[in-house]
């Protein structure tokens, strides 16, 4: 058994696959339309699926926005020097919510981003 994607509804799929190919480094594995169900999915990654995690991104065509709720976390990506990786994110248009420091109660190196539908994105420096 392995973890094969997780999966997020947006509103807007060409500036969601933006962000996340143009700020956060990830390439556009796949898409495909399902016009008889009126939506799309975007597959993404840092590596193919057949040996990576990946993150799927569901369109759904009559849908513009989604009520994100409060159980949802985030999701989390490894980075080895955060500072720069958070200057990046803002110089292409990101958006940084939590700036590079120590985790409250704790000492692991943290910071957050945020995507245009606003999931939460955190950086871990290892």
């Amino acid at each position: 058994m392995r973890i094969l994607h997780t999966m997020l509804r947006v509103g807007d799929l060409d500036r969601s696959i933006a962000f996340y190919t143009e700020v956060l480094g990830m390439q556009l594995l796949r898409r495909k339309d399902y016009a008889e169900g009126r939506f799309t999915l975007a597959f993404l990654g840092y590596g193919d699926e057949a040996h990576h995690t990946v993150l799927e991104l569901t369109h759904n065509w009559d849908t513009s926005s989604y009520d994100l709720g409060n159980a949802y976390g985030h999701i989390a990506l490894e980075t080895p020097n955060i500072v720069a990786t958070c200057d990046a994110v803002r110089a292409k248009g990101g958006k940084v919510v939590r700036e590079p420091g120590p985790m409250k109660h704790g000492t692991t190196v943290i910071a957050f981003v945020e995507d245009p539908d606003g999931y939460k994105i955190e950086f871990i420096q290892p």
